[in-house]
């Protein structure tokens, strides 16, 4: 079944949905096909349908067709029940405005966990703050709705850029415990509004985030290991009654925990860094030397000490390979303290730390005679070529031989025995069970037909709120395709009706066109001779030396460098005529669109052509006219002459799309012109000024990426707020009738 087949089955079983959804459906399913199993599309689309069904209106549906694909491939599948059964225990309290927001932050917390115990930790998380602060009668029937859980939920992404999940729930108790009748003061402590909410945070950020230096450890991992891994961290803050250990997954995945503070040692300090490099060499020993054994016929203490052994012996092979790796071991183990363990106490764990440090350290200090006796013999062992069944057998002989009578003793003596670089060594075993001999690969992974050409995936961009000065993260769905295309001859005619333009235009790019000629020396190859180094040459070859065969010279056309993208806002007022004129904003801006673009192939300057309209932030739509690599040719005349005009103008996320494009051009100079009749609106947003700002804050990050943004405006009441998004960078054409003409030469201004 083809992928177009599945979309159309797909929006059959979605049955009668909101206007909304079915215009961006195709899309996010398309997106689900690529990124999910089949079983977990219908997952995906059940719950969209569900929470279609919850009488809250679109919005909760359309974000989580958006984001429930990207959440999914992230952190794993079953991550789809989870945003709905928890969205269904929003929508059971008070609190049904909070479901979008946690539907919008799922994708950028899902990006800095990156795990799935880790997402549940979080979910959890939210449940606190919204069962602590959702007001409630006698403490048992909730009458209203939380007053800062949509706050807390829209500060989620810039809280997890600098606290782990345990720092973030440190920092949401203090807010529920600072201002337990004050329902504005935790507003504003939620909003990240008061000075209080940004000193706790830095109270909170300490330690070495995972994922702030993951790009580091990756680099440390290929370059001394020679392995690939994806990195899965855990918070150590909600497992209270068994702290959970590093391990490498079936799936090559590395866990370790999200954070690490820097360590004091008796052996000195310990950057955090250092303490995830440890980890990782560790694990990357066990995946080099470590081949899994039976475990089915070995007692529990027998298990503990053969793991040890197998933790000694690739402590020691990784650092024969590395020895300065030794220094930070030692600086991470525990150095146990002989006799300290009472007589009524088991003492397993306690002796096998003693014999774990011994091992790896030559001064270890220890009297006990079997320690030294085993010590010994492991370095001697590890002398020869030795296998991870040679430590299982060791391992069992230490234990008959050290077992005690107080080891049967229920009270374990645990002081420094934890050896916190080393994982759980799940990778080590295979269990011999009935049901293994039922497993079979799935084979339903096999390759699939090619894919049919639909729409892009949608593409997220982050929109500036300037009430509260954060990033609303993944705010805003793009979607990209190829404009539709008519006759070409439609532009022709354009060109014919301009010839007199046309004819000035020809002259006045020609002038623009290089004309400085630089010569370039030193060529085996050349239009001609270059005398000076051809005589040089000759000397050379006189004396005896080798003489130099770069004895010509030719020329190049000292040439512009610049590359030009023009953003139309195809919004539905293009369809009004323009005042004092019989055509309308449409066919006047296709007539100058096409002079512009004619004139800039004249100049031989790459050129691209989007448009750009929007239904909500849900459904901005961009349109290709034309791309860099294309020349001015009939399938581009084509799809300018099929320009039509709907909807409306979010222009923020069209800038930044446009502008991400322009800006990997490899020229000196990047020019996007934005050409619009009027202020960016949309339908779901009710303050005008909201769009502005992020127009604003979106030419701001061009210009920081080296970008120069300029409008043509063709709104006669524009200098209200055109100056507000662009600076000086503007130009208002009161005159629409002008534009063909206009245009053109704004853009030979601009590039002179």
């Amino acid at each position: 079944m083809t992928d177009l087949v599945r979309i159309e089955v797909l929006r059959e079983q979605l049955g009668r949905t909101f206007p909304a959804v079915d215009a961006v459906f195709d899309a996010c399913a398309a997106e689900a096909i690529r990124l999910l199993s089949e079983q977990s599309v219908q997952t995906w689309l059940a719950a969209a349908k569900f929470l279609g069904g919850m009488g809250r209106g679109a919005e909760p549906m359309l974000v989580y067709l958006e984001e429930g694909p990207r959440v999914a491939s992230m952190i794993g599948e079953s991550v789809l029940d989870h945003l709905k059964s928890f969205s269904y225990q929003i929508s059971r309290t008070p609190n049904a405005d909070a479901i979008v927001p946690f539907l919008q932050t799922a994708a950028a917390a899902a990006a800095r966990l990156e795990d799935m115990d880790m997402f549940k930790d979080y979910l959890q998380l939210i449940d606190d703050v919204m069962q602590q602060t959702t007001p409630s009668v006698h403490g048992i029937v909730a009458m209203h709705a939380s007053p800062c859980l949509v706050d807390f939920l829209n500060s989620v992404p810039s809280l997890l850029k600098h606290l782990s999940v345990g720092g973030m729930k440190n920092w949401a108790e203090f807010g529920i415990k600072g201002y337990p009748d004050d329902p504005e003061g935790q507003c504003d402590y939620f909003a990240l509004q008061s000075p209080v909410a940004h000193t706790v945070l830095q109270r909170e950020r300490h330690g070495t985030l995972l994922v702030d230096h993951e790009r580091v450890l990756q680099m440390y991992l290929t370059g001394l290991w020679e392995m690939e891994a994806s990195f899965k961290p855990y918070s150590l803050l909600f497992d209270e009654l068994r702290k959970p250990q590093p391990y490498l997954d079936q799936h090559g995945g590395i866990h370790m925990p999200d954070v690490y503070d820097d360590l004091e040692t008796g052996e000195g300090f310990v950057a955090g860094v250092d303490r995830y490099r440890a980890v990782l060499a560790h694990i990357a020993a066990h995946k080099r030397w470590t081949t899994a054994i039976v475990a089915d016929n070995l007692a529990p203490f027998q298990q503990l000490a053969a793991g040890i052994f197998e933790d000694i012996r690739v402590d020691w092979l990784a650092v024969r390979e590395w020895p300065g790796l030794k220094h930070l071991l030692l600086k991470l183990h525990p150095k146990p303290v002989e006799g300290a363990v009472p007589d009524d106490y088991c003492g397993v764990h306690h002796r096998l730390a003693m014999l774990s440090r011994a091992m790896l350290d030559p001064d270890h200090g220890y009297q006990d005679e079997l320690l030294n006796t085993f010590v010994g013999r492991f370095h001697a062992l590890l002398e020869t070529a030795t296998t991870t069944q040679d430590m299982a057998t060791l391992a069992i002989e230490w234990y008959v031989k050290a077992r005690r009578d107080s080891d049967i003793s229920p009270k374990l003596f645990l002081d420094d025995i934890e050896v916190e670089y080393r994982d759980d060594n799940r990778h080590m075993w295979v269990y011999i069970e009935p049901e293994d001999d039922d497993f079979m690969p799935d084979s339903s992974d096999a390759d699939e037909d090619a894919q049919q050409e639909f729409d892009l995936p949608p593409r997220h961009y982050d929109e500036w709120d300037e009430r509260s000065q954060v990033y609303r993260p993944d705010w805003v769905s793009l979607y990209e395709r190829l404009h539709p295309s008519e006759s070409p001859a439609k532009i022709d005619a354009v060109l014919e009706k301009h010839a007199h333009l046309v004819k000035r235009l020809k002259d006045l790019m020609d002038m623009l066109k290089p004309q400085n000629k630089v010569r370039i020396r030193f060529q085996e190859d050349g239009t001609e001779l270059d005398l000076d180094v051809a005589i040089r040459s000759l000397i050379d070859f006189k004396s005896g030396s080798q003489p130099d065969p770069r004895i010509n010279m030719s020329h190049r056309t000292d040439g512009r460098s610049i590359a030009v993208s023009l953003l139309l806002d195809l919004s539905v007022s293009l369809n009004d005529k323009a005042d004092g004129c019989s055509q309308t904003i449409l066919e006047l801006s296709q007539e100058a669109v096409s002079l512009l673009a004619w004139a800039v192939e004249q100049a031989g300057d790459p050129l691209a052509i989007g448009g750009f309209h929007s239904n909500t932030r849900h459904e901005v739509r961009y349109y290709h006219f034309k791309g860099f690599s294309e020349g001015w040719d009939d399938a581009v005349k084509g799809r300018l002459a099929a320009m039509q005009g709907a909807y409306s103008t979010r222009m923020g996320a069209a800038i930044r799309h446009a502008g991400q494009a322009l800006s990997a051009q490899q020229t000196d100079k990047k020019l996007l012109l934005v050409l619009t009749d009027g202020r960016p609106h949309d339908v779901d947003v009710k303050d005008a000024a909201h769009l502005i700002h992020d127009a604003h804050k979106a030419v701001q990050e061009l210009d920081r990426d080296g970008v120069y943004t300029y409008c043509i405006n063709l709104d006669p009441q524009a200098d209200d707020y055109v100056a507000d998004i662009f600076g000086a960078q503007y130009t208002v054409i009161d005159h629409v009738e002008r534009l063909p003409e206009r245009l053109p030469e704004l853009f030979i201004s601009l590039t002179k």
